[in-house]
């Protein structure tokens, strides 16, 4: 039998040993390690302790994110990272993204006058922004010269070639104008240009402009909308209303918002708020009536400064409030800023012999004189190292023996020093006291000055002080504050706080809201009358002739005082004029109040500049309120004349 052959031969060699080195194999009986069963137990325990160990790991890092997951939301849940706002909550910011507040403009409430004429109010206006490289009309580009012309026609305040020269300095972004009405707005959208961008603003607009500045204040043109200075900044509070938001759900699609906002309850307020409006006891009819006589004798006698005020002696209501200078609110930046308080409430001065009726009211309720008392006027007086002298001495002399209304008639400086030394000075300087000279009075403008009074030793122990007080002169006092103490004695003796605000209320005139006036009973009723029938022979026949109206019964006093200066003594080149006048006399209703500072020229005394003021705005209330004149006081040939009317 022949031997077959291997299909694969064994390769020969050379080497000494021929046999072919057998292939390792780790299980051959005489290599292989015999495993136990110990062994592979154990094994399988390692794999199932890794396996355990890697799960707990898992389950550890899984309790440990949901613990602080529970730390963040419930127990502490306040971010602290850098990049998320301060102490706000995670719930707080899921609901910020999920939900916005949608704030609207709530317009202030208007201001009116006691006839619901608008003082100010809320508009809305726009600020021009032109951008010449856009200039075109339905994508064909429009001549700068086209645009500069029709803009001239729409502003007038700039001439074309004048817009052309800004359209020059350069191509965007050039604020043209502000503060646009509605109907220039109209006329620049129908224009249809490009390149002309219209901003919507909200501004406080007083349609009156200098007329009640004074009173009204202004309100800062910014996106503050501060008040300032007047009953804007001392009724913020009342001219504020509640502001209205609306709470709506969003989401986001292609990057965009989506607002959901059936998705929450609307607001009633949205489309409900009150109608209420600050309204103001001051009468823009007199207003007018009393700037317009101020202004008059304020260009004649070249004054630095007047004020006229007109108070209610009944309630306190401030019928006119007027100060000169005054300012534009609309505009009120262009103004320097001493003119945004009214000096009339802020600046003490001097009353002079305007505060003699009060003199001889606190004599009289003192029980220290009687009204047919009578005094040696001697025309001059010797007070220590001082004489103090009358007005008119010089030209007339000792008038002699005069009657108290005579004092006031002629305004006897010597007479009243004689009428208070009565007094004692201790008495005397308790009794200014309690007219609150010194007291703050909680007016409705900001700025209230207090007065003030010699200290109480200086005064009772220099003779010189109770003196010069005697006619108005050694302490100071507000405008406001003497008409105050001036009503009282046309109102049965009350002084009643002032006040400009009537209170909140609707456009059919109901008050939803005021505030009752308070009194304070400082003089007797039968002491106010009765000097007040002395302050009328001062118009009649006195230095208040001026302001005398034919069938009026009008009480009045005059004022011309040296104005002090700070380095002590007084400024013998500048006075102050003023007259205060009460009417009618048989019914007190209305004291009127007129103080120039500084007139110029000869014959500047308070009969000649302030008395014709008063007189004005006394014959301006007449034609307003419809006031018939007094039967008593009219002539003859007045009556026939009325009968036959």
């Amino acid at each position: 039998m022949t031997k077959s052959k291997s299909k694969f031969p064994l390769r020969s060699t050379n080497s000494r040993n021929s046999q072919v080195r057998p292939k390792y194999n780790p299980l051959s009986s005489d290599r292989q390690t015999k495993i136990s069963p110990n062994t592979k137990l154990r094994s399988s325990n390692q794999y199932i302790l890794r396996l355990f160990l890697v799960w707990g790991v898992l389950i550890l890092g899984a309790i440990g994110l949901m613990s602080r997951l529970y730390y963040l939301q419930i127990v502490n849940p306040v971010i602290k990272y850098e990049q998320a706002p301060k102490g706000k909550k995670l719930t707080q910011i899921a609901q910020d993204q999920q939900t916005t507040q949608l704030r609207f403009y709530i317009p202030r409430r208007q201001i009116v006058d006691r006839q619901q004429n608008v003082l100010a109010t809320d508009r809305i206006t726009y600020t021009l922004y032109v951008h010449p490289y856009l200039f075109k009309r339905n994508s064909q580009p429009v001549p700068a010269r086209e645009i500069a012309e029709d803009l001239a026609d729409i502003l007038e305040n700039k001439t074309p070639e004048e817009f052309l020269e800004i359209f020059s300095k350069q191509d965007w972004g050039i604020r043209l104008a502000g503060d646009l009405p509605e109907s220039a707005k109209e006329k620049i959208v129908a224009l249809k240009i490009d390149g002309l961008d219209l901003e919507q603003n909200y501004s406080r607009f007083y349609p009156h402009q200098e007329m009640a500045a004074e009173v009204t204040g202004y309100v800062n043109r910014d996106n503050s909308r501060i008040p300032q200075a007047g009953v804007e900044y001392t009724q913020n509070k009342l001219l504020e209303r509640q502001p209205i938001s609306w709470k709506m759900k969003r989401s986001f699609s292609n990057n965009q918002a989506v607002f959901h906002p059936g998705d929450l309850e609307r607001s009633q307020k949205l489309f409900n708020f009150d109608d209420l409006r600050l309204q103001l006891t001051i009468d823009l009819r007199l207003q007018q009536i009393a700037r317009n006589a101020l202004e008059k004798q304020m260009k004649q006698y070249k004054a630095k400064r007047g004020t006229v005020i007109v108070m209610d002696v009944r309630d306190g209501a401030i019928s006119a409030l007027v100060s000169e200078p005054t300012y534009n609110p609309n505009t009120y930046y262009e103004y320097d800023i001493g003119l945004f308080k009214n000096w009339a409430i802020t600046d003490l001065y001097e009353p002079g012999s305007t505060f003699k009726p009060i003199n001889i009211a606190l004599a009289l309720d003192a029980g220290v004189i009687s009204p047919e008392d009578t005094f040696d006027d001697t025309g001059e007086i010797q007070i220590k190292d001082s004489v103090v002298r009358n007005h008119d001495f010089d030209k007339k002399g000792a008038p002699g023996i005069i009657s108290l209304p005579e004092i006031l008639q002629y305004s006897s400086n010597v007479g009243m020093i004689k009428v208070m030394r009565r007094m004692k000075p201790i008495d005397y300087y308790r009794d200014l006291q309690e007219l609150g000279i010194e007291d703050e009075v909680e007016f409705d403008i900001p700025g209230y000055t207090t007065g003030r009074l010699k200290n109480e030793v200086e005064f009772t122990v220099r003779e010189i002080e109770p003196a010069t007080t005697a006619f108005g002169q050694g302490f100071s006092l507000t405008p406001l504050k003497l008409i105050q103490i001036h009503a009282a004695l046309a109102n049965e003796g009350k002084l009643i706080t002032p006040h400009v605000v009537r209170g909140l209320s609707d456009y059919k005139g109901y008050l939803h809201y005021s505030q009752p006036p308070t009194s304070k009973q400082v003089f007797s009723a039968k002491t106010a009358r009765t000097v007040l029938k002395m302050m009328e022979k001062v118009v009649e026949d006195g230095s208040g002739y001026a302001a005398k109206i034919p069938g009026y019964r009008i009480a009045g006093k005059t004022g011309t005082s040296q104005k002090a200066i700070t380095e002590g003594g007084y400024d013998e080149t500048a006075k102050i004029t003023s007259f205060v006048g009460v009417f009618p006399v048989e019914a007190p209703r209305y004291a009127v109040l007129a103080v120039v500072d500084e007139p110029q020229g000869e014959h500047t005394y308070g009969s000649t500049v302030a008395a014709p003021i008063v007189g004005s705005v006394i014959q301006g209330i007449i034609n307003i309120e419809g006031i018939p004149p007094n039967k008593e006081k009219l002539s003859d040939s007045d009556q026939e004349q009325q009968q036959l009317d």
